[in-house]
């Protein structure tokens, strides 16, 4: 726990749309895609409600790689991360604002097509979450 404080998300759920995947200035690969929940209750009356919600997701790395590669719309996930909040000024001058949850971790719950068993756990290594942390120079004094 750093500091005293936490800041995770744990989500299962189904995959929007395929994955979209970029790459940042500095080479590394980038996804975003859209994952629905539902939350289902009982209203007053006995009568079952049921609400969706999305949650956008960005996916570095490796997990990049591994999601755009196996995961498909339709496909359930889980998903392990960090929330992040992030505000931008658009090309028309109105300020645009976003939550997002950053993976650091994904479990395909399903197999890919011609596969029997789902794809292993990826689990990324550390807190690289940004292009600023992949610019970050190497420490070659590591002694293994």
């Amino acid at each position: 726990m750093a500091r005293g404080t936490v800041n995770k998300v744990i989500l299962i759920g189904r995959l929007g749309a395929d994955p979209e995947i970029r790459y940042a200035p500095s080479g590394a690969p980038v996804a975003n895609f859209n994952l629905a929940t539902n939350h289902v209750w009982k209203n007053r009356e006995g009568n079952t409600q049921e609400e969706t919600a999305w949650h956008r997701i960005v996916a570095w790395n490796r997990l990049a790689e591994i999601v755009k590669e196996y995961a498909k719309k339709g496909h359930r996930l889980y998903v392990e991360g960090r929330i992040r909040y992030r505000d931008w000024e658009d090309q028309s001058g109105q300020r645009r604002f976003t939550t997002e949850i950053i993976a650091t971790a994904i479990q395909l719950l399903e197999a890919a097509p011609g596969r029997e068993t789902p794809t292993p756990d990826v689990e990324e290594p550390g807190e690289l979450s940004s292009p600023e942390d992949l610019d970050a120079p190497a420490d070659d004094n590591v002694p293994f």
